[in-house]
């Protein structure tokens, strides 16, 4: 190689090629080395963002299938989902807490009350179970939209301010971001089909405890039905099946402990758990809480009425990934909450006493699961 380097350049060793060639490098990386990397980031996040409009694009099309495959109005299908697309729910001011449980309560029954009736006329038909689909597949085309935009936004920003620094956190958090929507994208064939998702491991519980009794309607798209388990009086809320909704188990319980006066000793919730990386699907945790997500709305009225009364609250909770809580229920799920059930048995056997009275609650999409 020196050979070589002296016949191309007299009087010049390989080291100081060497030499130069590495002072170059870092010249090179001193002056050019920040927009180097943000060129490497902005590759990065373009890529992504081509796959969330893939991603969008593909909901939207199996959203549209799926109405003009009921409705008879098919003119008006896609500039209504277009509108349902950009549909938004403005949450109430937060500067003076007082209330503000009520308000978001009030906004977000409003929202869900106008999308389910649009749907209903859009699909021409009173079936629940094709309303609550098409629900859920609005819901879903839209998600992925918002988070379509978003993404845009911030790289678009990014890139006409120069800012180094909002592209990296961009990259940073795009890969959870890319999962969420991943999730997204694969639930809407699960939801075409009308088959039971990984969130509904609660209702399914319930289903199983409930075991054919007859079930009355406590609240809004949620049932209860009262059974016996070793001289207690057990009192199992789900929502009504097997439409694709998750009901309002708080105001079940505030209907069963204050309007019906029954004195609960125990209340027991299940409910698909986020678990963590390593962690294996359909791993089984115990806790004590209120075991349920959304806005807050439910967990705070369950919390408030439990306290109001003393009444324990017990958690069991049966872990999945982002993408199985949005898809076909896998069979691991299935038999974590054949598992559960004698879990939550046992903990009515060591938490109270013959003649009591509890509550068990599947909470969760029960989309596919009858009572």
């Amino acid at each position: 190689m020196s050979s070589i380097v002296s016949s191309l350049f007299p009087g010049v060793s390989l080291s100081t090629v060497v030499t130069f060639i590495t002072y170059g490098f870092f010249f090179v990386f001193m002056m050019y080395g920040q927009r180097i990397q943000f060129y490497i980031a902005e590759t990065s996040v373009t890529r992504s963002l081509k796959k969330l409009v893939v991603m969008k694009d593909t909901s939207v099309k199996q959203t549209t299938d799926y109405f003009l495959g009921i409705t008879k109005n098919s003119q008006e299908v896609s500039a209504r989902l277009t509108q349902f697309l950009e549909y938004v729910t403005i949450p109430p001011v937060s500067m003076d807490p007082a209330g503000l449980v009520n308000k978001l309560e009030h906004v977000t029954k409003t929202g869900d009350e106008r999308v389910r009736s649009e749907v209903q006329a859009l699909l021409g038909t009173d079936d629940p179970v094709k309303v609550s689909v098409g629900a859920n597949l609005v819901e879903i085309s839209s998600t992925l939209n918002i988070i379509h935009k978003v993404v845009r936004h911030y790289y678009l920003t990014s890139k006409k301010t120069n800012s180094f620094i909002a592209i990296f956190q961009l990259q940073m958090v795009l890969p959870q971001i890319m999962e969420m929507a991943g999730a997204l994208s694969k639930a809407t064939e699960t939801f075409k089909m009308a088959q039971p998702i990984g969130d509904g491991v609660g209702p399914l519980l319930a289903s199983r405890m409930i075991n054919g009794a007859p079930t009355q309607r406590i609240a809004k798209d949620t049932i209860m039905a009262k059974t016996e388990y070793n001289g207690r009086t057990v009192y199992v809320m789900k929502a009504e099946g097997p439409m694709g909704y998750v009901g309002e188990p708080h105001v079940g319980l505030k209907r069963l402990v204050e309007e019906m006066s029954v004195p609960l000793n125990l209340i027991v919730m299940v409910d698909a758990a986020q678990k963590f990386e390593g962690e294996q699907s359909g791993e089984i945790a115990q806790g004590v809480g209120a075991a349920i997500g959304g806005l807050g709305v439910e967990k705070f009225d369950i919390e408030e009425i439990s306290a109001r009364h003393h009444i324990p609250v017990y958690a069991v909770l049966i872990k999945q990934g982002d993408v199985e809580t949005l898809t076909a229920m896998r069979k691991e799920l299935a038999d974590a909450v054949d598992k559960s059930v004698v879990m939550v048995r046992h903990l009515i056997d060591d938490r109270t006493k013959e003649g009591d009275k509890i509550l068990v609650a599947g909470i969760g999409n029960t989309l596919g699961i009858g009572q």
